[in-house]
Formats: structure tokens, C-alpha cells, sequence
């Protein structure tokens, strides 16, 4: 008699993704908030929508990590990459005024490893538990044959609240208003396609030590995503005694795709490239590649991770918000009238060069 087939066999563990399942339990209570009606476990999860906020409007954002995870994978280093993920979707819709209320994932691998999987959604609940919002649930799935052995996909998602009288759209931008910049922890979760050419066609070891980096190139490269909700709370609480205008979370596409986004047609910003701090890692990467600085700028933040446009007259008060929150904030250019007609790429000014 044939002996009958098993999911398990066929590379599927149900027994491990309930294992799972039991784990996050705990990770996913500590970042409950008020609003969760429904824990972990069930089919879908449940919020309402905060009482007190009038005519809200829901705020979502979706991203994943990219191919940072190919440098996770090689240096054993997973404990980060849930920050990473957390960050790509909450940053994003702070840019609008929202509150971020949940956080969704989904961990795609062809066989679970309960310990790697554990760290990585540890690294999310952390990060979710540092904004503010609750990690509400998730997909593990497991695939034989999808991905190679020991690696795994990450995709998130994140919906937030705001008013609608308290959007932060860039529609009430105007020239001069000032630019003030918040500094990146590295390179985040963008530009790793790059990063990893220059690491294999330059023979980089990356668990090497760097003398100008400070540490090995792996752990330089794997520095977590900075999370920008707690500035960007305390500058939303201080509306409307600040007048708030724009925000661009420099992401993929770096300064020339992601700060004219945020503004109208006929305005554009300048920066002074020379008004803040550049990690070295960019440096490092530029000089071994070589990458022309165009090319830095486009794929990297090179510097800047989150951008804030505000009132002239707001200048020194929002200044002082920030760094009253642990912020090293920057004035790092303005607001400029550009023609109606110039490309959108065209949109943004760069001047100086970067301190070295």
C-alpha cells in the first residue's frame, strides 16, 4: 500500500507556522492601542477609527525592504529588518499629518525558520510599539520551491488617521517658505541593487572593518531605517502655532524623486548641500564604485531622510520643537517659484557641495 502524501512533505509545516503564530502573540500586546477590537490569530484584524477626530480620512501606505534583505541573508543580520519595514510605510504616511493606528505584514519564505522569523517580526513589533500604532497582524507563508533556502520576502502595510482639516498636502506652500531637514541614519531601504553591484565588482568583504566607517562595511550596511513619527507628532501637536505646509520622506528616487512630490505646480525647492551632515557610508561607496554624484543623489537620501516645509516666521519655534525631541534638525534650503512647465525632475535645485 502506497503511503499517503502530507502537506509537511510536500515542504509545508503548519505545526511550525502556529508555533509562529503563539510567538508574535505577545510581540502584537505590546503594541495594542485603544482603538484594536481583535488580537492576533483570527481572520482579519480590527480598529476603529479614533473617537475625537473630526471628518477623518484614512491614510495607508504599502512598501517592503528590497534587496537589503539579500545583505540580511549573507550576514545573518535580521533583527533590524522589521524596523526597516515598519519605517518604508509609516514615514510615508506621516507625510500627509496622519496618526499611524495599524501595521500589517507578510512573511513569504519557501521553509520557515521559526527563530529567523521570530527576530524578524520581533524587529516589526518593536518599531510598531516605537510610532505608536498597533501591529494589528500579518501573513507568514510558507512555499516550497519559491525561494532559495534560508531566505524570505517582506512586504508591510500601514494605515493611519487624520482629519480632514488637517491634511498636510503642500497646497498652501509658497516661495520662501524654509526647508528644514531631519538627518537619515544611512542609507535606509533604498539603493541596495547598487550597493550590492559596487560590493561584488569591488570584491568587498563585508564583514571586513572599515577604518572610515567605524565599524565592519555589513554593519554599517545594515543600519535600520530611522523612524520619524515621534518629531513629526511633536510638530502636528503644535499646529496651528506653527504653520506646517509640506513633508517629503526621502525614499526611493532620493532628493529629485521625492521633493517635488509634495508641492504644486510652479513651486520647487533649493538645497544647500552643504548645510548637513552626510554620513560617510555615502562617501565610502561613492569613491569605491565609482557613482558620479548625480547618480548618489538619485538612488541615495545621501543624508536626508525626512524633509519639513514650514512658515518663514515658524523658523526658530519649529527649530526648537525638534530638537526638544532629541533632533539635530537642519535649515537646509527654501521654497522657490520655478515655471509652471519645468519637468518635475527639473523641480529641485541643488547648490554647495557637501561638507567633507
Amino acid at each position: 500500500m502506497k503511503r499517503p502524501f502530507t502537506y509537511k512533505q510536500a515542504g509545508v509545516d503548519i505545526d511550525a507556522g502556529d508555533a509562529l503564530v503563539e510567538r508574535i502573540k505577545p510581540l502584537a500586546l505590546r503594541t495594542r492601542i485603544p482603538e484594536v477590537l481583535a488580537d492576533v490569530g483570527g481572520f482579519a484584524g480590527m480598529c476603529r477609527v479614533p473617537q475625537g477626530v473630526d471628518d477623518p480620512i484614512l491614510v495607508s501606505g504599502t512598501d517592503g525592504v528590497g534587496t537589503k534583505l539579500k545583505l540580511a541573508f549573507q550576514l545573518d543580520a535580521h533583527d533590524g529588518i522589521g524596523q526597516d519595514l515598519v519605517a518604508m510605510c509609516v514615514n510615508d504616511i506621516l507625510t500627509c499629518g496622519a496618526r499611524p493606528l495599524f501595521f500589517l505584514d507578510y512573511f513569504a519564505t519557501g521553509k520557515l525558520q521559526l527563530e529567523t522569523a521570530t527576530r524578524v517580526i520581533t524587529g516589526i513589533a518593536k518599531a510598531c510599539e516605537d510610532c505608536g500604532c498597533a501591529l494589528l497582524g500579518g501573513e507568514t507563508a510558507e512555499m516550497p520551491g519559491m525561494y532559495a533556502n534560508g531566505e524570505y520576502d517582506l512586504a508591510g502595510f500601514a494605515v493611519g488617521v487624520v482629519a480632514r482639516s488637517k491634511i498636510i498636502d503642500g497646497s498652501r506652500a509658497r516661495p520662501g517658505d524654509v526647508v528644514i531637514g531631519l538627518g537619515s541614519s544611512g542609507l535606509h531601504s533604498n539603493g541596495y541593487s547598487l550597493v550590492r553591484k559596487v560590493v561584488d565588482q569591488r570584491n568587498l568583504k563585508l564583514t571586513g572593518q572599515v577604518m572610515e566607517l567605524g565599524r565592519t562595511l555589513g554593519e554599517a550596511l545594515m543600519v535600520p531605517t530611522r523612524l520619524y513619527t515621534k518629531p513629526v507628532r511633536a510638530l502636528l501637536e503644535a499646529v496651528p502655532a506653527i504653520d506646517l505646509r509640506a513633508m517629503s520622506h526621502i525614499t526611493g528616487g532620493g532628493l529629485p524623486g521625492n521633493v517635488p512630490r509634495v508641492l504644486p505646480e510652479g513651486l520647487g525647492v533649493r538645497i544647500d548641500l552643504g548645510s548637513f551632515r552626510r554620513p560617510q557610508i555615502f562617501d565610502y561607496l561613492a569613491s569605491l564604485g565609482p557613482i558620479e554624484e548625480t547618480e548618489m543623489r538619485t538612488a541615495f537620501n545621501c543624508g536626508l531622510g525626512f524633509l519639513v516645509m514650514i512658515s518663514p516666521a515658524d523658523r526658530e519655534r519649529t527649530l526648537a520643537i525638534l530638537r526638544s525631541v532629541g533632533e539635530d534638525p537642519r535649515v537646509v534650503g527654501e521654497v522657490i517659484a520655478v515655471e509652471k512647465t519645468r519637468p518635475f525632475e527639473e523641480r529641485l535645485e541643488l547648490v554647495g557641495a557637501p561638507p567633507r
